[in-house]
């Protein structure tokens, strides 16, 4: 169940086909107000125009990758709490240990399910209510 069907989730991946897999999950799992972005520069413009409530970023991408994504926003006083979670087809210890250190909410890594994602997300919503 939603949290908040209504929140904007911002979808940042390179690829269109890895934006279009995460937009059905969240569809099929009552999120519907999506915003996407393919690369981290163009996030962070979306960021600073629009309303966001969650945001859900891919590791590597050309311009500006998640991770440096990440740490603008949590460097930034307005977005410093923004939930983010981090999509990486990269489990490597260290990947982890800097994402964790950079305050992500949450990783999750590639291939993943809809159940896994769901999970993923309420998790961290947990922590805001």
């Amino acid at each position: 169940m939603p949290y908040d069907s209504n929140m904007r989730i911002l979808i940042v991946d390179d690829f269109s086909t890895m934006r279009r897999i995460i937009k059905n999950i969240l569809k099929q799992i009552g999120y519907n107000n999506i915003v996407e972005a393919d690369d981290g520069t163009t996030a962070w413009e979306i960021l600073n125009r629009e309303k966001i409530d969650f945001v859900v970023a891919d590791w590597n991408m050309p311009k500006m990758k998640g991770i440096d994504l990440l740490r603008k926003v949590r460097d930034s006083e307005e977005f410093e709490d923004l939930p983010f979670l981090m999509v990486t087809a990269e489990a490597q210890q260290e990947n982890l240990v800097e994402a964790i250190q950079a305050k992500v909410s949450n990783y999750v890594v590639k291939p993943f399910t809809p159940d896994v994602l769901s999970q993923k997300i309420e998790k961290i919503l947990e922590k805001y209510k």
